[in-house]
This record gives structure tokens, sequence and C-alpha cells, in this order.
């Protein structure tokens, strides 16, 4: 079994950190989705919830607890801690004090090492948004061997990427026959728009390419192999998929790591899984247009001096305002087949990018802080680490998770 899905630590699960000053801290809390994700914490923590906020700048702490302080007038008292990427002894100390840390801070791979170095020293559970695969790579070979000692749930990816595609698939599968060989295509649309920090996320990782193909390798160099089993993502040509009525474009995110990472950890997969990814367009004009915007992105990143242009045409911090996000929506369609049967699910919601994102990562972080949960320690998938709770929670916080069709497979 890959060691992502091991169980660690046993035994320690139910009173981990019973002692320490806070449930759930937030890091990066001033930041565009930090506050989105404060301000969901303010109006859904439940009475009772220990949570602080945390960042390096203590006059914009508090002017964000003012701002709380207008959805519950509890958080007049919000906690407040300062902690700065730049002074690990500070992330020593809150990691120290905190059950759970929710961190927004990126691009992960610029600022997110000090953080999940603390947790996994501390048996500090934690939480990212991360859509990184160099980063989460270097994590899993940097910082999981320590992690799985000390029982800290290490999970990357808690928002849009990849909270609806790992869950979607997991979902998908827990609707198709034990045992028996799988098949899962997730297809995704939206119309949602990016901020300033997605779109240097995104060129950085695009100029990367050769160090993320380094540090996938040193990864499967520390990966156990996976014996008895088999669990795959590839990457999918450009097609007409009929079985959604849309041309579907491979998509070249984190996404399809992380599912294949759940179905490595997890035999409810069965004994050969297969995942793969697609943006779904309507018309082959638009699936044209796609493929050739990517490309030019991929070629102007690879150009330093044209990658930072570019990144200044939004600046970190920036992104769509609450009209414009109210108008955006996401779904994602995943088809699967195995054991002579065939399912359409779909997981969907508003904006993906910010208001649903914040929703997942504050959910995240309750789900490992109060629910009953496998005993995994690690570095461990969303899937992995909450599966069901988390699938639970998401649809009482107003996503969609449904069964459109149960057919016998053609």
């Amino acid at each position: 079994m890959d060691r992502s899905g091991s169980a660690g630590a046993a035994g320690r699960r139910t009173d981990k950190g019973a002692d320490r000053a806070y449930d759930v801290v937030l890091f990066g809390a001033t930041g565009f989705a930090g506050v989105l994700t404060a301000e969901y914490l303010a109006a859904h923590a439940p009475e009772g919830l220990r949570w602080a906020v945390a960042g390096r700048d203590m006059a914009k702490l508090e002017r964000l607890r003012e701002r709380l302080t207008g959805i519950d007038p509890a958080c007049a008292v919000l906690p407040l801690e300062r902690a700065d990427v730049a002074d690990a002894a500070s992330l020593r100390e809150l990691a120290s004090r905190a059950r759970v840390i929710a961190t927004t801070v990126g691009p992960y791979l610029r600022y997110g090492e000090a953080l999940v170095a603390a947790c996994a020293e501390a048996g500090t559970d934690y939480v990212d948004l991360t859509g990184e695969p160099e980063f989460v790579d270097l994590m899993y070979v940097r910082h999981d061997a320590r992690a799985r000692e000390t029982g800290a749930r290490l999970v990357h990816a808690c928002g849009f990427d990849s909270i609806p595609h790992d869950l979607g698939a997991y979902f998908t599968v827990r609707q198709l026959p034990e045992g028996v060989p799988l098949r899962v295509d997730g297809f995704v649309r939206t119309n949602a728009t990016v901020s300033g920090g997605t779109l240097a996320t995104a060129l950085n990782q695009f100029g990367r390419a050769r160090q993320m193909l380094a540090a996938r390798q040193e990864r499967r160099r520390h990966q156990p192999r996976l014996v008895g089993r088999t669990a795959y993502a590839p990457t999918g040509a450009p097609r007409y998929a009929k079985e959604v009525d849309a041309w579907a474009v491979p998509l070249p995110t984190i996404d399809p790591q992380v599912v294949q990472r759940s179905a490595r950890a997890l035999e409810r997969y069965g004994p050969d899984f297969r995942y793969r990814h697609y943006a779904a367009m309507r018309t082959l004009p638009f699936a044209v247009g796609g493929v050739a915007v990517a490309g030019a992105l991929f070629a102007a990143a690879q150009v330093p001096p044209v990658r930072r242009w570019l990144s200044g045409r939004l600046e970190p911090g920036d992104g769509p305002d609450e009209a414009r996000r109210a108008k955006s929506w996401f779904s994602v369609r995943f088809v699967g087949e195995g054991g002579g049967r065939r399912v359409y699910t779909e997981v969907s919601g508003g904006d993906p990018g910010y208001d649903e994102t914040a929703k997942m990562l504050a959910e995240s972080a309750m789900c490992l802080a109060q629910d009953e949960l496998p005993d995994t320690a690690g570095q461990v998938t969303p899937a992995v680490a909450m599966g069901d709770a988390l699938i639970d929670r998401l649809q009482k916080a107003g996503l969609t998770f449904r069964v459109a069709a149960s057919v016998t497979a053609p």
C-alpha cells in the first residue's frame, strides 16, 4: 500500500492536541482567499470551536477582526497570532498551539515549506489550497515520514484543486461494484475568473516543467510500490465525449494526481483503476481556442521576462469582486464504469476559485478538528483523510454531490 494511505500513530487520534489552545488556526488570513475563509468561519464555525487568525501584520489582523465582528459579534475577542513564513520559530510556536492549521499563503513552493515542516514536527494537522504538483511531491519526500511518526495529517489541495475532483471520483467509485476494474473520467465546466495569485502560481508552474518532473521522479523513489493492484491517471487525448455531449480537452492540473493517490491508498477503488481529467467545452472552436491559449501561456512562461510581465497583469491579492463571484459556477461530471455498470455523477457549486474554495478549506479544517475520521497520518489526500465525513459537510454547506444515472454498461 502507498505510504500516504497507511495508518499512523495508532491510538493518538481522539486525544491528539486536546491540550492545545486552538482547534483551528487560519494562517494568511488577510490575503484575498484568507479573508473569504475567515468570513466563512465567522459565519459557520460551530459554538465552542476554538479558532484564531494568524499572519505577519498585526494591524491587518486587527482590521480583519473588526470586519468579522460585523458577521458575528463574538469575533470581537477572536484571538490574533503573529507568525511569518520568514520566521521558522514563529511557525513552530504556532503549530505547537493548534490542532489544525489551514493556510492560504502561496505560492506554496516559495512560502509553504516551513509551515509544513513545523506541523509535521508538532503532530499538527495541516490543510492548504495548493495546486502545485512540485510542492506536494517535495513535501512528501521531505516531511511525510516525520508526520507519520508524530501523527500529523498533511492534506494538500483542499480547495477547487482538488476537493471536487478527488471527492467526486471517490463518490463515483462508491456507486460502482467492489473488487472489479474501474474506469472514471471527470469533465470540468466553469465560467469563473482568476485572481492575481492564481495567475502567478500557474505561470510559475508552467515555467518549472523540468523541476516538476524531477520532483515527481524523486517522489517515486521514496514512495512504496503498489503491490497486487494498479492505479493510474494517464493524460487522455482531446476528443468528442458523447457521454457528456461536449468536446473534452485534457486538463494539466494536479487533480488527476490526487485522484490517483487516493486510488493507491484505498482498496475500494478496485484492483485496476484508471482516471482521466478533462475540461468540457460545448463547441469545437472553444476547445481549439482553449488548447491554443494554454499552449501560448506555457510557451510564454518559459521566458522569465514574459512570465513576469504576464504575472504583473493582476497583482497578488487582486481577484473577482463579490458581484462577479455571485455569477460564477462550476460543474464536474463523472462517468464511471466497472462490473457491468455505468454511473453518471456530478459535483457542482458556485464560484469555484474563491467562495467555494474558502468553504472547502474551512470545512476541511473543521472536519479534521471535529469529526470521527480514519486513522491516517503523513501526507494524505482529502478522500483518504476525510472521505464521507467531508462529503457530508460539503453537502450540508450547499455543494451538490448527486447520482444522475446508473445503468447497465453497453
